[in-house]
């Protein structure tokens, strides 16, 4: 290959590597053997691989084709009316977030025909609108679903999407979720086990526990889970985890959901390339109880999940008892820094 031709063939991959991290992408990566750039879209799981051969000599093709793959409108006038919350866990990518929920962060989305995209820090910068002002737009254009008809007792709705009806961000609404009163027959128990399934029933023990059985169930093998717990109205019409005290028929279930969720965000965390993360573990039964363990194999600095105790070697940590050494940071889910075991 001539020198003008490698010259050439960098400055193109230089161009579309600009272009990418300007519209929010940090992943993107040029592999010079096969002349090609790869990144993951913000809020997607596949890498996407964009061969660069095509592109030799067409300039303007470089900005039309990341417009295209990022499917994001030009301007805040144009993206305005397609923005829609989304409730999700961890997400590739940069895209902005505010935590709503254990584990649980509210996203905005531009939804159009064919794609949904993640709205990133960058685009913040190109509208020139306050992240609170984005976020208030995408709940607006979310219209609320009404349901008519009443329950004569305490039953379940299921509510499945199609892939436009937005039915777990509609937990984003205040008021939403109490409204659903008179439908189920009850005060309203809300569970999202996957982003596509919002399921509501009453406050009845018998009803709930069977759907903790079958949310659980769709956490565990759907291809995009989303969380195993239950949740509730506030007095404000917020929405909040369901709780269970101490003695309640369901206490060890919900205890098991919220550290099923915690398990599972833990695991979808990238790792920290500084230092190694100790991994989370589920312990117990629905008799003696359920409770979460971070194992520390190793006595070196390591970065912690939050657990209920913490297997340092031969020796198992309350983990009330171990957080005086601990060291917050700005990990997300939570993670602390722990220097050396405890002597």
């Amino acid at each position: 290959m001539g020198l003008l031709r490698r010259i050439a063939r960098a400055r193109l991959a230089g161009r579309m590597l600009r272009r990418l991290r300007r519209a929010g992408v940090r992943d993107a990566r040029y592999h010079a053997k096969r002349f090609e750039i790869r990144f993951t879209v913000p809020g997607e799981d596949e890498p996407t691989i964009v061969p660069l051969a095509p592109l030799l000599g067409r300039r303007r093709a470089v900005n039309d084709l990341v417009t295209e793959l990022l499917r994001v409108p030009p301007g805040w006038d144009e993206a305005a009316p397609m923005l829609r919350p989304v409730l999700r866990g961890a997400a590739p990518g940069a895209p902005i977030r505010r935590p709503v929920l254990p584990f649980l962060s509210e996203f905005a989305v531009i939804d159009q025909p064919d794609t949904m995209t993640y709205v990133t820090e960058a685009q913040v910068t190109a509208w020139k609108r306050p992240v609170d002002e984005i976020f208030t737009t995408a709940r607006s254009n979310l219209t609320g679903a009404v349901l008519h008809g009443s329950a004569g007792g305490p039953t379940i709705v299921r509510f499945v999407d199609d892939g436009n009806a937005y039915w777990t961000s509609h937990l984003l609404l205040p008021g939403w979720l109490a409204r659903l009163a008179g439908q189920v027959g009850g005060v309203p128990i809300a569970f999202a086990p996957e982003r596509g399934t919002l399921l509501v029933t009453a406050d009845d023990t018998a009803l709930l526990a069977a759907l903790f059985a079958e949310a659980e169930t769709i956490f565990v093998t759907a291809p995009h889970p989303l969380t195993p717990m239950a949740y509730r109205s506030d007095a404000d019409g917020c929405t909040i985890p369901y709780t269970a005290t101490e003695g309640h028929p369901l206490h060890q279930t919900v205890r098991r959901a919220e550290r099923l969720l915690a398990m599972h965000e833990y695991h979808q965390q990238p790792p920290d390339p500084s230092l190694p993360s100790a991994e989370l573990h589920l312990l117990g039964n629905t008799t003696e109880g359920w409770r979460t363990r971070a194992v520390w194999p190793k006595d070196t600095p390591t970065l912690l999940p939050e657990a209920d105790e913490v297997q340092a070697g031969p020796v198992t940590i309350a983990w009330h008892d171990l957080t005086p050494h601990l060291t917050p940071t700005d990990h997300v889910p939570s993670r602390w820094l722990a220097t050396s075991w405890p002597h």
